[in-house]
């Protein structure tokens, strides 16, 4: 069994997760931008892979509580949830769209300075300054992870957001797979067709300038899906499909992959599967890593989880003006370190501050709507 608890089957774990996938997001851009690296750490990308493993796990586990109520087999769950993902993924993300176009062109300026004193290659103007119509609906309809021109084309770090919304999308049809076909042999076939779509891609020389296309990310998705799936199984089949999870997440595919990168994402496998169900694993280890878990579900562990939406989206847009003025300010007077360490402090309380304004405001206010409309559905069936 997995460490679940309550009437809802929280497992409060995975609010630690979700906090700490956001901060590692936050801290490896501010070590990019500021010239500090620690090797990994300072890879955001790898904190976007925990927050896509998190997404495959926490969908299946949702449809698993509601799999009575809700089966996939009908054609309203999947309008159901649909409805709920959008109504908590659009509101905040559609604000946080158009303050980030309003303020492109402060961003990017502070981009420039940022680039010419780290004397690396200047982003592209496009993704800071283009407020077409074109690109406005790409994002809006978040049709724009499909395209390699509009993937990577605003302030915002919101190409994993249409990533996420093309799983949403597809999710219901790969349970209806895996349904049939089992575990095992369903998972295998989707990551094959995975990786068979990203090879043509490469052969055909489609480039996409982050890796916002699923395919080239459903393997990290079905990882986290094969946890879910592992939940209220025997330890032995637990242990199968955590060590299929360690494989799909090894496959070197997915943008700028490397040997490190995929031993850390192979440890990200290991410590999710030991943090969640650490009752199948010897009592030696099973105590100290449940009075973890436990640590990593208290209260500040939450708000943060509640708060990682909210901070992922927004960090840059302050960030990157704090990391400019800093630079305009102090120059070579400081070292990298202290840069680094100057901008955290001052961007932290900002960021999470004004996330949880939107959480309240917006995030919740989201949610309510989602849930509202998908019982009036149920009560008119």
């Amino acid at each position: 069994m997995a460490d679940i608890s309550g009437a809802s089957g929280r497992i409060g774990s995975l609010d630690g997760l979700r906090g700490i996938a956001a901060l590692w997001v936050l801290v490896g851009h501010a070590m990019l931008l500021t010239g500090w690296r620690v090797p990994l750490i300072g890879d955001p990308d790898l904190g976007v892979d925990l927050f896509i493993m998190l997404s495959g796990f926490l969908m299946v586990f949702h449809y698993q509580l509601r799999q009575e109520k809700e089966p996939w087999t009908e054609i309203s769950t999947w309008s159901n949830f649909w409805t709920r993902r959008f109504f908590r993924i659009a509101p905040l993300y559609y604000v946080m769209l158009a303050i980030a176009i309003a303020l492109g062109p402060v961003i990017f300026d502070s981009r420039m300075v940022i680039d010419r004193f780290l004397q690396v290659t200047p982003q592209l103007p496009e993704r800071y300054l283009d407020g077409s119509f074109e690109n406005v609906m790409m994002h809006v309809s978040f049709l724009f992870g499909l395209s390699p021109a509009h993937a990577f084309r605003t302030p915002l770090p919101d190409w994993s957001i249409s990533l996420e919304m093309q799983f949403y999308a597809v999710l219901p049809f790969l349970m209806l797979f895996i349904h049939r076909l089992g575990w095992l042999r369903g998972s295998i076939g989707i990551v094959a067709a995975g990786v068979a779509i990203s090879i043509g891609l490469r052969l055909a020389g489609i480039n996409f300038p982050m890796p916002s296309f699923l395919p080239l990310k459903m393997h990290v998705f079905i990882a986290g899906m094969l946890l879910a799936g592992a939940l209220n199984v025997s330890s032995r089949r637990a242990f199968v499909h955590f060590l299929l999870a360690v494989v799909f997440v090894a496959l070197p595919i997915g943008g700028g992959m490397t040997v490190p990168r995929e031993v850390v994402r192979v440890g990200l496998v290991v410590a999710f599967f030991a943090l969640i169900f650490h009752a199948h694993l010897p009592r030696l280890l099973a105590r100290p890593l449940n009075r973890i878990s436990d640590f990593m579900g208290n209260r500040f562990f939450h708000k943060l989880s509640e708060l990682s939406f909210g901070a992922y989206l927004l960090h840059l847009l302050i960030m990157q003006p704090v990391i400019a003025y800093l630079i305009k300010t102090f120059g070579n007077d400081i070292s990298d370190f202290q840069r680094f360490l100057l901008s955290l402090a001052i961007t932290v309380p900002i960021v999470y501050a004004l996330s949880a304004i939107g959480h309240r405001c917006i995030e919740m206010q989201g949610q309510k709507i989602g849930k509202m409309l998908t019982r009036r559905r149920a009560t008119a069936a």
